[in-house]
């Protein structure tokens, strides 16, 4: 096996996603804890204290104890190169998500033991569904008073519409959880509640019928062990083809903040989920283990560094082997690129990366040469495709308290519309940009991030419209001309977004209707890709 081979093998590459307050950072924390990345778990309750969660690096995100920006860490752990993304569980930033999701091979689903399948879990989970990615299942928060756990495995069968395969079993729940049996190795990992450090002295109980269980557990013990022969008849084998088609998720069972069930996990992703796969471009599939690098721009992020103004360019390595200070192509724009200042993350700090591999995620520090979606490679014309824009729901005007400040505001939306943390508008005609976004909150934090990373105080109004579509026109409809006319002719309500794709701006859903019957030839789009490509057709 060739060096390159070893090296993709060895990658998993992974998001963890889930209804906002699952618990999906703190898990994120102790996985890194666990796999030696980090020494002491950040608490994530413990917002004024001087510790907050890894992956939470935004000022706004300690403030408020959310995660709104998707962040990504590397660790290794068992000889495998981990890429771990900790998505924003808040459905106002879904579509932060959503990129993130084009990025991974599978996903760790969080689920809120008291609350079993929320509705964020059910968008995320179709999100992955449509593009087969396979589902590993964490049912968190097992020291609360929750729903039994036959009950919650039957609900995420019934409401996922996937078979569910438990690898490891509660013993007791609530003030009386004492930890989870794990199926797998027939063993239970006993946890001390409330560690944050990882002290790799856990005691461990071997077997599954150990008299000791009855001794120190006993009427939880007793239950759990009559729902695990109930199991080992009723419950389907695991099925390794199912689960790599998204069609079976084995299921975990623990508490993060507490330690218990956390390295079950870890184990199971290093062991179960699928190293980088092939990838769909436009012009051909795009196997991991070729020679020549190639990698798709899935996030920016603006002022990671705010001392440096910086703007990194997330990239995921579709195939090759990437060396600092290579001579890469931009697709879209024929532009060549050397970047030699190129970083790994755990999240807010960076290294120097000398190299990387399939599923690797890379950041380049650029200045508006990289846009969402953009291919590199080393020199062929590849396209990928898959990552989505959605029409947003909200339209809002947006003005600068202080005159004097317009420019630094317009440069601070440009950095954020790049980002795509919301969708900046700029009117063909008139003065006022409008941003565009899924929820409120959205605005709050371009709001805040406005004053705190670039030193500017806007005022986010009321604007008149409501509904968004991207405008395009077939070349054998008429093409660019016919577009111009129609742009023309609509001025007053046409503006171009971040990469200046031209988007048509209504009050609501009959004024559409109308301009779409007067112009025919023009098509109406709720989605698109990226600049050029656009793929949904929608009211």
């Amino acid at each position: 096996m060739s060096e390159l081979s070893q090296q993709v093998r060895r990658r998993r590459t992974f998001a963890i996603i889930s209804h906002p307050d699952a618990g999906k950072t703190t898990l994120t924390e102790k996985l890194l804890l666990f796999s030696g990345a980090i020494n002491i778990a950040g608490s994530v309750k413990a917002r004024k204290a001087a510790r907050h969660a890894t992956s939470d690096w935004m000022e706004i995100e300690k403030q408020r104890g959310i995660s709104v920006a998707s962040s990504v860490m590397q660790m290794e752990y068992r000889d495998c190169v981990i890429n771990l993304l900790d998505t924003p569980g808040h459905q106002d930033f879904s579509e932060d998500t959503y990129r993130v999701l084009t990025a991974v091979d599978a996903a760790l689903m969080v689920i809120d033991a008291g609350n079993g399948v929320e509705p964020q879990t059910r968008r995320l989970l179709q999100v992955c569904r449509a593009r087969n990615t396979p589902i590993l299942t964490f049912v968190n928060k097992m020291d609360r008073e929750v729903k039994d756990p036959l009950v919650l495995m039957d609900e995420i069968e019934r409401e996922l519409g996937m078979e569910v395969v438990p690898f490891t079993w509660p013993v007791g729940m609530g003030k009386a959880f004492h930890g989870v049996m794990d199926l797998r190795e027939k063993q239970m990992r006993v946890f001390s509640p409330g560690e944050d450090r990882n002290h790799h002295n856990d005691e461990i109980l071997a077997g599954l019928d150990n008299p000791a269980y009855a001794q120190r557990f006993g009427m939880q013990y007793e239950q759990a062990q009559g729902e695990i022969e109930l199991l080992t008849d009723a419950a389907p084998p695991f099925d390794r083809d199912a689960f790599l088609n998204g069609q079976q998720t084995p299921m975990f069972f623990g508490s993060a903040v507490n330690n218990f069930g956390v390295r079950e996990v870890l184990d199971a992703l290093v062991d179960l989920a699928p190293p980088p796969s092939e990838r769909a471009a436009i012009q051909r599939v795009v196997q991991p283990g070729e020679p020549k690098f190639s990698g798709v721009v899935f996030k920016i992020q603006a002022n990671m560094d705010p001392a440096h103004r910086d703007r990194i360019a997330f990239v995921r390595v579709a195939s090759g082997h990437f060396e600092r200070g290579m001579k890469l192509k931009v697709v879209r724009s024929g532009k060549d690129l050397r970047p030699n200042t190129v970083v790994s993350f755990l999240s807010q700090r960076r290294e120097l990366l000398d190299e990387a591999f399939a599923g690797d995620i890379i950041g380049i520090p650029n200045h508006g040469v990289l846009q969402l979606g953009d291919t590199l490679t080393e020199g062929e014309s590849l396209q990928f495709t898959g990552l989505p824009f959605f029409a947003p729901e909200i339209i809002r005007s947006v003005e600068v308290a202080d005159p004097l400040r317009s420019k630094q505001l317009r440069s601070g939306l440009t950095q954020l519309g790049e980002e795509g943390a919301i969708q900046v508008f700029r009117p063909i005609a008139g003065s006022v940009m409008l941003l565009g976004a899924v929820g409120q909150l959205q605005f709050e934090v371009v709001a805040h991030r406005l004053e705190h990373e670039y030193g500017v105080k806007a005022r986010i109004m009321n604007s008149p419209y409501q509904v968004a579509r991207w405008v395009t026109c077939a070349p054998e409809d008429g093409g660019e001309i016919e577009l111009k006319k129609f742009i023309d002719a609509n001025s007053h309500r046409v503006a171009l977004d971040a990469v200046d794709a031209p988007t048509l701006l209504v009050d609501h859903g009959a004024t559409l209707r109308a301009v779409e019957a007067n112009w025919p030839k023009i098509r109406f789009h709720a989605m698109r890709e990226h600049a050029g490509l656009v793929f949904a057709k929608g009211v």
